[in-house]
């Protein structure tokens, strides 16, 4: 089992963000964020939001400490990457 999570870099509603991902699977995924507390709310399409005041806890449970681009990088590998439709056809 290995999950990723970037710094909390990214801004929102008045925080800092990271993103947590899997490599193997979403039933992986949301486990282990249902294990770190993180609300069903904080997925968004193939990670997990996770408020930068949550960071530590993350990786204290486990979450492998990665750069944002690495953790594209794995999880587009992993065939897990579902990115934002861009213009046209929003299904």
């Amino acid at each position: 089992m290995t999950l990723y999570i970037d710094p909390p870099n990214w801004p929102g509603h008045g925080r800092m963000w990271s993103h947590l991902v899997s490599d193997v699977s979403y039933e992986e995924l949301h486990a282990f964020a249902a294990l770190i507390g993180a609300p069903a709310r904080a997925f968004d399409r193939d990670h997990y939001d996770v408020p930068g005041e949550r960071y530590r806890d993350a990786v204290a449970a486990g979450a492998v400490e990665v750069g944002s681009k690495e953790l594209v990088r794995r999880l587009t590998a992993a065939g897990l990457r579902r990115p934002k439709h861009r213009g046209g056809d929003r299904r």
